[in-house]
């Protein structure tokens, strides 16, 4: 099973569909849990139920691709099929497989390309994602996020050396006051990630910080230049080198935290209350980003107490005169 989220295991048409959801449901419990070990052997029944079944009809983010082969001396091509933060987050394991495999191709989004290419000694090829038939050899290939199960993470041993991209930092002005980086609103695909505006517009009254406003897409129509500055850009490496400047970026879960995460800047990630299994339950802390704090709602919709939180965190950081951390 992939370490997605268990409605590819819904798409298996398997012969118990009830069996089916069962072991979806209990991959995500022992995932939330921090019980890694335990949701690999469901998936190891998952490559059994999947043995032999198609999956070409399913959307790319739904499919699944490792058989369960060694990649071993092999010439792999890791396919990366789920969102940009997802490509960000786990192509940590791509120098894991580059170790023991022959040669190793990522075919990733092409908005990722710059990015990836400051990696160090983690490929041997990187080709451009499209809708075709990938345009290389290759032996073996397993999704992206397929190669925590591959290679039994456990909560304890994930690889989270950072920062694994290697890049300049943008030059932000450095004063008396904090460089803040904000996020505040996600995709359309799920809203219970966003932040309504009015709310977050509550963290531009703190004084001595140097508000970078990183919001991306419609919702920045919201932000009408009172406070902050427009740092933002479409370009993920533009984005990535600005937010290696910054002091602490806030963010809600989407692409720029992963960046943040991975760059090994001080990121505070804000989580709706029935968030990823990526970010556990009641945690404060990221196992994948030794960077990161959590802020969790308490009940459904309830973003006020998330921006109580993050003020006042960040209000007695700025007391303490202390960096961010």
């Amino acid at each position: 099973m992939q370490a997605n989220d268990s409605r590819a295991l819904e798409q298996l048409a398997a012969p118990d569909p009830a069996k089916a959801r069962a072991l979806g449901d209990l991959w995500l419990r022992h995932m939330r849990a921090g019980d890694f070990e335990s949701a690999w052997k469901v998936s190891d029944e998952v490559l059994r139920l999947r043995r032999g079944r198609d999956c070409a009809n399913l959307p790319r983010h739904l499919q699944w691709v490792w058989k369960g082969e060694p990649l071993e001396g092999k010439r792999v091509l890791i396919r990366c099929y789920h969102g940009l933060g997802d490509t960000v987050q786990f192509i940590r394991y791509a120098p894991m497989v580059k170790r023991i495999a022959a040669h190793v191709t990522v075919w990733a989004q092409p908005e990722l390309l710059p990015l990836l290419q400051t990696m160090r000694a983690a490929f041997d090829e990187l080709l451009p994602l499209h809708g075709g038939a990938p345009d290389c050899e290759f032996e073996v290939d397993v999704e992206l996020m397929e190669l925590p199960h591959l290679f039994r993470s456990t909560v304890a041993a994930i690889p989270a050396n950072v920062p694994y991209f290697h890049l300049s930092r943008a030059e932000v002005e450095h004063d008396d006051k904090l460089n803040v980086g904000l996020v505040w609103a996600a995709g359309e695909w799920d809203e219970r990630r966003s932040i309504p505006f009015d709310l977050v517009r509550e963290l531009g009254d703190v004084g001595g910080v140097r508000w970078h406003i990183l919001q991306r897409g419609p919702a920045l129509a919201d932000w009408n230049g009172d406070f902050g500055v427009n740092s933002g850009s479409d370009d993920v490496l533009e984005a990535a080198r600005t937010i290696a400047g910054l002091d602490l970026l806030i963010s809600i879960d989407s692409l720029p935290p992963h960046l943040g995460g991975a760059l090994g800047v001080p990121t505070w990630t804000l989580l709706h209350s029935d968030p990823d299994w990526r970010w556990m339950s009641g945690r404060d802390d990221s196992q994948w980003y030794p960077t990161m704090r959590l802020f969790r709602q308490r009940h459904p919709g309830d973003w006020q107490s998330v921006i109580d939180a993050v003020t006042a965190q960040l209000k007695c950081r700025l007391q303490a005169g202390r960096r961010l951390a």
